[in-house]
């Protein structure tokens, strides 16, 4: 069975870190986030991938390749336009075949067992199945309820309060026969949510929902992503840290320097490479790059730190993410869930709070924000 990758928006709710950087390549523990969705795939027998791309596809090509690193093949579909979820999928239709297929959206953290939807679609006979996940909060979704066989009864999106039947919601994988594109137009913006599904059910197609309770996360904003590390590092997720667990529950690369009094207690992560000196103390659910410095004094608890970062004397990361490549001078706070763009220089003696966010190769000057 293939596999369709949507992974071509902006990622707007977390700019600045996707200025330079689709959503689907930001790293997830040091890799980025679709190299291990692509081994959660894999590991479900699912290797011929097609990876339907917008933003900035070459960064998605030049890391991947073919995709035989992964033990995968890879196709890249590059849309010249912005065409919905579904018109993507039309857009690489001509790669898909006459059986089956399977579609994800790129930016979702889940432990979905994807065999066992296969096997469900299958003995439903459906054309169409929707995985489902149920939420506390159902009044920000779009909700799917179905009937005592799994079959779906209506779409409802984003009801009010009133109109709440359900807390299940599109959990952003299907399993679609191929046949069902056809009523999909070619070459025009089209939605999977909003025109194939209902479209689908209105004409009499067999519409299920498979129902899991397995980890679920819409990687789609600062304080979300910060969650999906947390969330691995806790273990809510089945995960594979690409590091040698050097003190209990702390990962560390090769090449790094460090001495055990550095670290608080786990679980942390460090890249390779990476520098603490003496009197840093890391705390847990801290996630560093590779060659980063992190100067003596300074103090980073649940901060997210990407590649070729130096962050100067006596500084306090907490609960925010510091993107690649910049620089931070000392005595600098940055924290609750800010987010510092690639290429910042923030010179000293600078706070950053209350989510506040730097752009890409800001420069701030000594004391300038105390936010």
């Amino acid at each position: 069975m293939k596999a369709v990758i949507l992974a071509g928006g902006k990622g707007t709710r977390v700019r600045p870190l996707t200025y330079k950087t689709p959503k689907p390549m930001l790293p997830l523990v040091n890799r980025p986030f679709i190299y291990n969705f692509i081994l959660w795939l894999k590991s479900h027998g699912l290797v011929d991938i097609i990876l339907s791309t917008c933003y900035l596809p070459d960064v998605f090509i030049d890391y991947l390749g073919d995709g035989s690193s992964l033990g995968v093949s890879l196709t890249y579909v590059t849309e010249t336009t912005p065409l919905g979820t579904c018109g993507a999928v039309k857009n690489v239709e001509r790669y898909i075949g006459s059986d089956s297929f399977m579609v994800f959206n790129g930016d979702v953290l889940t432990s979905l067992n994807l065999t066992e939807l296969i096997e469900y679609h299958k003995a439903k006979k459906a054309d169409i199945t929707i995985a489902l996940t149920p939420v506390e909060d159902p009044t920000s979704y779009g909700l799917v309820p179905i009937d005592e066989d799994g079959r779906v009864i209506e779409f409802l999106e984003k009801p009010s309060p009133e109109e709440i039947v359900t807390n299940l919601i599109n959990a952003g994988t299907y399993v679609i026969e191929s046949r069902i594109m056809k009523l999909v137009p070619s070459g025009k913006p089209y939605s999977f949510e909003r025109e194939l599904f209902p479209e689908a059910l209105r004409r009499g197609y067999r519409v299920y929902g498979f129902v899991s309770n397995s980890y679920w996360l819409d990687v789609g904003t600062p304080e979300k992503y910060l969650a999906a590390h947390y969330d691995v590092l806790d273990k809510k997720i089945d995960f594979k840290i690409p590091y040698e667990e050097v003190f209990q529950n702390i990962y560390i690369g090769r090449g790094a320097q460090y001495s055990k009094d550095n670290f608080v207690s786990g679980p942390i992560v460090i890249g390779e490479g990476t520098v603490i000196e003496s009197k840093a103390k890391i705390f847990p659910l801290t996630v560093i790059g590779s060659n980063c410095r992190i100067s003596s004094g300074t103090h980073i608890s649940g901060g997210l730190i990407f590649d070729n970062t130096e962050i100067g004397r006596n500084c306090h990361i907490a609960q925010a993410i510091i993107s690649k490549n910049v620089k931070i001078g000392e005595s600098v706070r940055v924290e609750g869930f800010s987010v510092v763009g690639d290429d910042c220089v923030i010179e000293r003696d600078n706070i950053l709070r209350h989510g506040i966010k730097l752009n890409v190769g800001s420069r701030i000057l000594p004391g300038q924000i105390f936010f």
